[in-house]
């Protein structure tokens, strides 16, 4: 028994260990031309369908698709649409896996282990080390396969365990809905379909599995993989979420119709396959063993998810309405969206190219949030409120928080396996992030300024009142265009900062000789004078922050 034990979870473990690194490897494999193509998806559902199909069967994961996906959602990179056509497709896709365990080539698995090993530790190359990291695993997926079936097959004439899976027969509808529920529980433990997919196939093949019940364990299989995008959905904005619920209602409504012809179905799967393959009947023993369900159970995983997608396609319009009905968006306040990262998603910290962008996001909208404090700040002088005054305290806080989030997360990122290219994006987006917390900084000193002129009733001369709004609108300007650099929006934005920063210093020198030509005329007063000439240097050190910025922006395109 403790053999069977030892055979079964250690066959187990090299199963999902070599599902692992062929995903892992195949990512980094695709590394950024990955997200590239994704960032290029269309609005039409069935290029969407195409492309959730293609990169799903290259990276051998629909959960990773999913959660690629759900963070562009969040990000703001695709659509709501863009999104349920992707996940539609990547159903398709995670097919694939189970189409290659399902093929006889498990006598090369040692051999496969033993090339992978050799190109992971020796190659020269970082692409013929992933090329390796990829046959290693897929290596130790038919090994782990090949021992969890040699653990199975004392079962087989256990009278015990022969009761316990003839529950699982598919026979009748509460063995079916069994099947379907064990499946679905089995995935959310698991958190792999493929997992789940290879475990039906090795019991099958023992004979401890009939295809009825095995088809159901895989329809379970397709409910229980949503769970993934729902985790990580969880903290995401509005669409994120409707797009982890978009792929539950696909897959829950697409196995409940299953149900309803589910004899019919299984007789369609068998009867395609043995005219195709000129196979027999997929519950046929040879030696002990039925050697052809596993293509059968592969067949059938591909016929449901390409039928599903199929009669989705045509209806997505319908189901994005109803994720919508079903997912209402409720308005947040501006501050507590500035108070919670975004677009921050630890899910990609192993994946830098993706994790970076997310980043990226993340300091945009951080740019953003400061520029929204400065242009409240710069009108309180007008306004001359000091309860709408105050609110900077509050923003300048979560400038701070976000300050804090962006450099965990990037150090997180630094702390992985990273290209030079990754690394140094690392480090100018962490001179970004500290640069726009600066002038946050700054912000926080003109707002004590205003507050301070606002208390003692001060007021600048009409000629100082205009430099005032001369200075800060270059300011603002300047704000903005690196903002849009940030996000790539504006390609020229580092060659416009040289010119935006030497104005700002030449009116900070102007502006300075103005006021103390007005001074010695007696034209104005010392106090509101003195306040004037601490905004001024305020000002000109948010251009110097925001000419860091831009700097930063140019770190990689001349690498």
């Amino acid at each position: 028994m403790e053999v069977l034990i030892f055979k079964v979870l250690g066959g187990l473990g090299l199963f999902i260990y070599g599902i692992r690194i062929v995903t892992d490897g195949l990512q980094n494999i695709a590394g950024v031309r990955l997200r590239k193509f994704m960032e290029t998806i269309s609005g039409n559902r069935f290029i969407g369908c195409a492309v959730g199909t293609i990169v799903t069967s290259i990276i051998q994961s629909s959960s990773a698709t999913t959660v690629l996906v759900v963070g562009f959602v969040n990000a703001g990179i695709m659509t709501l649409n863009q999104a349920v056509g992707v996940i539609i497709g990547a159903n398709i896709g995670t097919t694939v896996t189970a189409q290659i365990i399902a093929f006889k080539i498990t006598k090369y698995s040692l051999p496969v282990i033993f090339l992978g090993t050799i190109l992971t530790l020796f190659a020269p190359r970082r692409k013929w080390r992933f090329i390796g990291q990829v046959l290693l695993g897929f290596g130790l997926v038919f090994f782990g396969m090949t021992t969890m079936k040699d653990g199975f097959a004392p079962l087989r004439d256990n009278p015990v365990f022969l009761s316990f899976f003839t529950r699982f027969s598919g026979e009748h509808f509460f063995s079916i809905v069994l099947c379907v529920i064990t499946g679905t529980f089995l995935t959310v433990i698991l958190q792999s379909s493929s997992v789940t997919v290879g475990i039906v196939m090795a019991l099958a093949s023992q004979g401890l599995l009939n295809f009825n019940g095995s088809v159901a364990l895989i329809l379970g299989e397709n409910i229980g993989t949503t769970i993934t995008a729902q985790l990580v959905s969880i903290g995401g904005n509005i669409n994120a979420r409707r797009a982890a619920n978009a792929h539950t209602m696909f897959n829950l409504l697409g196995v409940i119709c299953i149900l309803i012809i589910f004899p019919f179905f299984v007789e369609f799967v068998e009867w395609i396959t043995k005219t195709l393959l000129n196979l027999p009947a997929p519950d046929t023993i040879f030696n002990d063993e039925k050697p052809f369900i596993a293509r059968y159970i592969a067949n059938a995983h591909t016929f449901f998810n390409v039928l599903n997608a199929f009669v989705f396609i045509i209806f997505m319009p319908i189901l994005v309405k109803s994720v919508i009905f079903i997912s209402p968006e409720k308005d947040k306040g501006v501050l507590d969206e500035l108070y919670k990262v975004k677009y921050l998603d630890r899910h990609f910290i192993n994946n830098p190219p993706v994790a970076l962008h997310h980043a990226r996001q993340e300091v945009k909208r951080m740019g953003e949030g400061a520029l929204i404090t400065f242009k409240d700040v710069i009108n309180s002088l007008y306004e001359r409120k000091l309860e709408k005054l105050s609110i900077w305290r509050e923003r300048e806080d979560a400038l701070d928080i976000l300050q804090k989030e962006i450099t965990n997360y990037l150090v997180k990122i630094s702390q992985g396996v990273v290209t030079p290219y990754d690394s140094k994006e690392v480090s100018n987006l962490m001179r970004m992030t500290n640069n726009f917390e600066r002038i946050g900084d700054s912000i926080e000193n003109i707002a004590e300024l205003i507050e301070e002129m606002i208390e003692n009733g001060y007021s600048f001369t009409e000629e100082g009142l205009n430099d005032y709004k001369i200075i800060s609108d270059k300011v603002d300007e300047f704000i903005r265009l690196v903002i849009d650099g940030v996000s790539g929006k504006d390609q020229g934005a580092f060659y416009k900062a040289r010119g935006i920063e030497e104005a700002i210093n030449i009116m900070r020198e102007d502006m300075r000789d103005k006021f103390l030509d007005r001074l010695r005329k007696g034209t104005c007063l010392v106090d509101p004078g003195l306040i004037f000439i601490d905004m001024l240097t305020n000002f000109e050190k948010i251009g110097d922050y925001c000419f860091n910025i831009a700097q930063a922006m140019q770190g990689n395109k001349f690498e």
